[in-house]
Order: C-alpha cells, then sequence, then structure tokens
C-alpha cells in the first residue's frame, strides 16, 4: 500500500449535484433555487448517517462561490469563504458569540460567506438562543447549512427560521449500483451475491459500503470470494437462514440445534444473527404474495428461492415465528445464559404446530359445539309442552283436535281437515309443532274442550321458558365447556352434558310448574323482605350448606323492573350468588309467584364495620362468648392470644 492511499469513502465522495446517490429531491431544489437566485440564508439537512448530508452542504457551498473542481472537498475549510464548525466541540455559548463576531467579516473573494454547522444538534440549549438574533437576520452574504442526525433534538425556535431536508435511506439496489461502478474503476472482481451482502450490511448508508467494500479488498485482495466475504464481515449466509427453515419445516430438531452450534462456534453474534432470522421470516412472509417481491431486497435468484421456501408455511405461521423471534431478541438481552435462550428459541419454532392443524381442530370444536346447540335445543322443546302426561296426551289424541299451522297462502279451515299432518314425524318434530302452536297469539289458538277459550297450559309454564332463554343464551358457552362451582346446586358429579345437575332437573318442575303459589305480576320490596324468612327455611332444606350460609348474610335492598338487588359482605359471597342466581331466583319464585332478577353487589353495613373496628384480641373474647367449647379450652389449657400489634 502506498503512503498517500486514500480510502474509498473519501477518494469516492461526490463534488456534484448529479454525483450525489438517490438524494434527487434535496439536489433539484438546491438548483432551482441558485438558477433563479432564490437562496435562503438558512438550511437544515436531516437524515441518517451516511446518506450525503455533509456532501450536499459542501457541493451548495462550491457551486454558490464557483469554486473549480481542482480543490478537493476536504480543502473547502481551508478556504477564506467556506468555514465548518463541528457542533460536538463548539457547543459552548462563547463559541456562538465568537461566531457572531465573524459573521460580520464579508467575503474575501467570492459572493457568499458560508457556515457549515455539522451535528448541530449537539449545541447547548444556551448557545442555541445566542444563535437566535443572527440565524433570523444574518447579514446578505452569510448563509448557514446545518446538518444533524437527530432534527427531534433541536429547538423549534430554530427550526422555524430554516429551510428543512430530509434525506432519505439509500435503497440496497441503488447501493449495489454505486459499489459496482467503484469496483469496476478499482479494477475489483466481485460477484452480485456479495455485493448485496455488503448493501444490506450497510442499513442504507452509502460511506458503510463504501467502508465494507474497501475492508473486503484488504481481506479477499482484487478477486472477492462469497464465502471469504462472509467471514470477512461475520455475517451468516442466506444459504444458513434456508437451511434452518428446513430443519424447522421438517420438525428436525437435532438438525437444528448442531446447526446453531456451528454458527456460535464460527463467532457470529446471537444478536445479529436473530436479526437476520427475523429479515429471512419477513422476506418469506412477503414471499406468499408474489407480486409484492420488490419489498424484497435480494438478489432475482435469492427471491425465487424465497418463493419456493415460502410454500410449506402459512402466513400465521410465518407471522407467529416473527413474533417468537421478535421477543426472543429482548429476552436474550437480559438472559444469564443467552445460548440457552437461543436454542429454546430455535426448539420453538422446530416444535410449533402448523395453522393448518390449529384450523382443524378449531372447525372439529366449532361443529361440536354447534351439534350440543342443536341437541339442546332438541331437549328443551320437549321439556317445555308441561309434564309428560301432557306430552302422551298431546301425541295420542286424534289429528283434527291438534291444530297445525296455517300457512299464508292456505285457505280457512285447512288445519281442521284430514291427512294434513304427516303421522310419521317424530316426537321432536311432534313437539316442535306444539312449542310453536302454543306461543302463537291467543287471538288464533283455537278454543279447548271445555270452550274456555284458554290455552292448555298454565300461565306459569307458559312464562317459563321466556325465563330460561333469558339467561340460557349468555350461558350457552359456559355451559358447554362447564365451569368450577363454589356452591352450586345438587353433589359435584351428578352433572349431565349440559353442565346441569340431573338433581335440579327433576326438582325444578316441582318448585315452578307444579307450585300452588298464585302467579303475580307485581310484588313489592317490603313483600319480598316479609316472605324472606320462609326463603331462607326453603334453601336449608334444598341448597348445599355453603350457599345457604351465605344467604344468610344476604339482604335484599332494592326492587326496580323485576330485578331484584342482593347486598352482600365479600366478593366471595357475591361470586357464589352469580353463579347460583338463576336457581336462586326460582325458589324465591316459588315463595311469592313471580320470578325476579337478582343482582349481587358488595356492601358492608355498620354490624360489619363494628365487627372490623374491633381488636383481635376483642375478637378473641367475643369469640369465646358465642362458642363455649372455646372458652372451656382456654380456661382449661389457659391459652392466651398472641397478638403482636408492632407487626
Amino acid at each position: 500500500m502506498s503512503d498517500n492511499y486514500r480510502a474509498l469513502t473519501r477518494t469516492y465522495r461526490p463534488t456534484t449535484f448529479d454525483d450525489i446517490v438517490s438524494q434527487k429531491h434535496v439536489s433539484n431544489t438546491l438548483k432551482n433555487a441558485i438558477k433563479q437566485q432564490r437562496l435562503a440564508h438558512a438550511y437544515m439537512f436531516c437524515g441518517p448517517r451516511g446518506v450525503g448530508k455533509t456532501t450536499m452542504a459542501r457541493v451548495l457551498a462550491r457551486t454558490v462561490n464557483e469554486i473549480d473542481a481542482s480543490v478537493d472537498g476536504e480543502g473547502l475549510n481551508q478556504t477564506l469563504n467556506i468555514v465548518e464548525i463541528d457542533a460536538a466541540s463548539n457547543n459552548k455559548v462563547d463559541d456562538i458569540r465568537d461566531l457572531r463576531e465573524r459573521v460580520r467579516i464579508p467575503p474575501q473573494n467570492g459572493r457568499y460567506k458560508i457556515y457549515i454547522v455539522d451535528e448541530v444538534h449537539m449545541l447547548s440549549k444556551s448557545a442555541f438562543n445566542a444563535l437566535l438574533k443572527t440565524l433570523e437576520e444574518p447579514p446578505d452574504h452569510v448563509i448557514f447549512i446545518f446538518a444533524t442526525t437527530e432534527p427531534h433534538k433541536v429547538l423549534p425556535t430554530i427550526l422555524s427560521r430554516v429551510q428543512r431536508f430530509d434525506f432519505k435511506r439509500i435503497s440496497v439496489d441503488e447501493i449495489v449500483d454505486r459499489l459496482q461502478q467503484v469496483a469496476e474503476d478499482e479494477g475489483i472482481t466481485i460477484d452480485l451475491e456479495s455485493l448485496h451482502v455488503i448493501a444490506k450490511k450497510a442499513d442504507g448508508a452509502l460511506r458503510d459500503a463504501l467502508g465494507l467494500l474497501d475492508q473486503a479488498i484488504a481481506f479477499c485482495g482484487t478477486d472477492i470470494d462469497h464465502e471469504e466475504l462472509l467471514r470477512a464481515l461475520n455475517v451468516v449466509s442466506t444459504d444458513r437462514m434456508f437451511q434452518l427453515m428446513e430443519t424447522v419445516e421438517r420438525h428436525d430438531a437435532s438438525a437444528g440445534l448442531e446447526l446453531v452450534n456451528q454458527l456460535l462456534q464460527e463467532g457470529h453474534d446471537i444478536q445479529e444473527f436473530l436479526v437476520g432470522l427475523l429479515e429471512h421470516l419477513r422476506n418469506l412472509y412477503v414471499a406468499k404474495n408474489s407480486d409484492q417481491m420488490h419489498l424484497v431486497e435480494a438478489s432475482a435468484e435469492t427471491k425465487k428461492r424465497y418463493r419456493q421456501a415460502s410454500d410449506p408455511f402459512s402466513e400465521d405461521d410465518l407471522l407467529r415465528m416473527m413474533h417468537l423471534v421478535s421477543e426472543a431478541q429482548y429476552k436474550i438481552k437480559e438472559a444469564n445464559q443467552p445460548h440457552i435462550q437461543f436454542e429454546l428459541t430455535l426448539l420453538k419454532l422446530v416444535h410449533m404446530e402448523r395453522s393448518k392443524k390449529l384450523n382443524q381442530l378449531l372447525n372439529e370444536l366449532d361443529a361440536l359445539k354447534k351439534k350440543r346447540s342443536r341437541v339442546e335445543g332438541e331437549r328443551k322443546q320437549q321439556e317445555l309442552p308441561g309434564d309428560s302426561s301432557a306430552a302422551v296426551d298431546q301425541k295420542n289424541s286424534p289429528e283434527p283436535a291438534r291444530p297445525t299451522k296455517t300457512g299464508v297462502g292456505d285457505p280457512p279451515g285447512k288445519e281442521n281437515e284430514p291427512g294434513s299432518g304427516d303421522d310419521s314425524e317424530s316426537p321432536v318434530a311432534d313437539s316442535v309443532e306444539t312449542r310453536e302452536e302454543e306461543l302463537e297469539p291467543a287471538a288464533s289458538t283455537p278454543p279447548d274442550d271445555s270452550g274456555s277459550g284458554q290455552r292448555p297450559r298454565s300461565q306459569a309454564s307458559v312464562e317459563e321458558p321466556d325465563q330460561e332463554n333469558e339467561v340460557a343464551v349468555a350461558e350457552e358457552d359456559d355451559d358447554f365447556f362447564g365451569r368450577p362451582s363454589l356452591g352450586g346446586f345438587g353433589k359435584a358429579t351428578a352433572n349431565n352434558g349440559n353442565g346441569v345437575a340431573a338433581e335440579e332437573q327433576e326438582r325444578e318442575p316441582e318448585t315452578t310448574a307444579g307450585s300452588s303459589v298464585p302467579k303475580k305480576d307485581h310484588i313489592t320490596l317490603e313483600e319480598v323482605r316479609e316472605e324472606w324468612d320462609p326463603y331462607l327455611k326453603l334453601l336449608k332444606e334444598q341448597v348445599p350448606q355453603t350457599l345457604y350460609f351465605q344467604m344468610q348474610r344476604v339482604e335484599p335492598i332494592a326492587l326496580k323492573n323485576r330485578k331484584l338487588t342482593l347486598r352482600c359482605s365479600n366478593d366471595f359471597a357475591k361470586r357464589i350468588l352469580d353463579e347460583n342466581k338463576r336457581d336462586l331466583a326460582k325458589k324465591l319464585e316459588s315463595i311469592t309467584g313471580i320470578f325476579l332478577r337478582f343482582e349481587s353487589v358488595v356492601q358492608k353495613n355498620e354490624q360489619q364495620d363494628k365487627e372490623e373496628a374491633k381488636s383481635p384480641y376483642e375478637r378473641f373474647k367475643d369469640l369465646q362468648e358465642r362458642d363455649p367449647k372455646i372458652k372451656m379450652l382456654v380456661e382449661l389449657f389457659g391459652a392466651e392470644l398472641d397478638y403482636n400489634l408492632n407487626r
């Protein structure tokens, strides 16, 4: 290497607007401003690193002052009319004061005196404030050009006094084209896949790409091999990524662990590998829609491989995999053993079930749920007409005595014609028709044999389905899958397939339709309170002790629109009441003759507040007074309450 060797980043720095890559929106605007003589007194160039902000400022200064191309870009700072300032090291108020004094001096030669302030966001707040007046009304011969990678750190008062230009990241294809041109000029042999590796590693910064190319030339010489380039840059090749996804496709955990071990033995960083794996999964996801392959930054041959490799996976599978890898990036940063955490992520990918199997399982579950709902509906329709004797009478009665539903276009009297029904209908169909007839308006119901004009079933039995359906829809899923109960009716093991106790099913008709209590349309809260003691006696005989004990502490406090509000002492009691409110309401209906919806709220009365206000010693004495056995044990063994108030 010669003594006067210069890095590629310095050798190939652009000197004209046309040489700057991928920033046409900025260069064209500045060229038009120069042509029309509409130059602003201050500019702000914003954007990521290595995209040409400082280069654009130098080209603008060169063009405005018409400096010859023989002057190097780095030598512009040595001229009297162009001054470059590093704000990171000149960020004090005194530095800005010195700048304010120098701007008064006109240019020695040329039209403008240009100040290029790099990394302007590093200035202190006091320095920014000191610059405000000069920046707002500078001399006619001064142009300020600010460059920054973090414009959000610049004061809004500064941003409002400049023209802002946002530089964009340079695409992979544009970097590859620029690197090809540089390689030809330098006499370097390199394949297209290697150029894509360098461009992707640069992450949108052309300066970084030229630096990586310089590093590859130093390692491989003028003839750059792809495998040697990967080792030089410590990059996991795309082939390794495809191999890893093949092990995931085959659910081959051993091959995946072996591949990971090889990568770690070669010195690859886990975080960088996860970044590459996440991008690989993203490319596979995009490849599922072949019309969006322009979003994949790769060569044409690699894009074909992405299309083929994406076939075994669905979009849902790839999305779940990306989510797992993204979570692993955060977990590994804090893990004590990143190697184990990395292998765990791989095993999750390998053993993850495919969405096709999951969808099949969900479809089978939905079919089972629909089947269960259909069977449940048929069962309820069979039970709705009344007791078994009534159902038998309906079935055995002559056909004319059982009215049928008249169609919209049927002539009058068709429902009483012989043969209009089908004798081969199943009992389920008979019960469905009977239920439809009973739910018809009273005007369309034919009179019975007694001539009373009333329907054969009582009002209580007609209202019961509405009360049941009021809650059955909301609890359908819970009934199907089952749920734990803290104090349900019947035995825990005596449940049918619908989650309802078999003993309760046998007992329900006795407490509703079979009750001798006359039905009511209205009831007051005082009447409910009068019937509360008989209601508790009934519960004592027919419900579990846990539920009965909780109901003893419950108090009805409000009644509105057939909704009875019950006051509970704690959340545990409220939970038990909510689980059994439908059955408790039916029990109350057998006493009061009207169905009320239960709503429980947690409120503490004065007695409970007094109990909580007592000290542990006072509670212990009250306990002895209530229970003679405890008092006897205390007197016999001399027991005392061990309670430390300082705890």
